[in-house]
């Protein structure tokens, strides 16, 4: 193998390495993105429920015969 040939695959795998690291990071952005995501998403549940609870023991508040009938 000559020399030309040895520096031109030196320099793909010096871009290949130095593109799986950007490719490396970006893939750890979004998990760290998708983690966010995620907790939002359990909190508006959680309060979702929380606000059903609420209205319905309200409904039932409301349902109630006024003492005066």
């Amino acid at each position: 193998m000559d020399e030309s040939r040895l520096i031109e695959l030196e320099i793909k795998v010096a871009y290949q390495e130095d593109l799986l690291q950007d490719l490396n990071r970006i893939v750890s952005q979004q998990q760290q993105q998708i983690s966010r995501l995620e907790a939002t998403c359990k909190m508006l549940n959680d309060r979702i429920k929380s606000i059903s609870t609420e209205a319905k023991h309200l409904g039932e508040m409301t349902d109630e015969i006024p003492p005066h009938y």
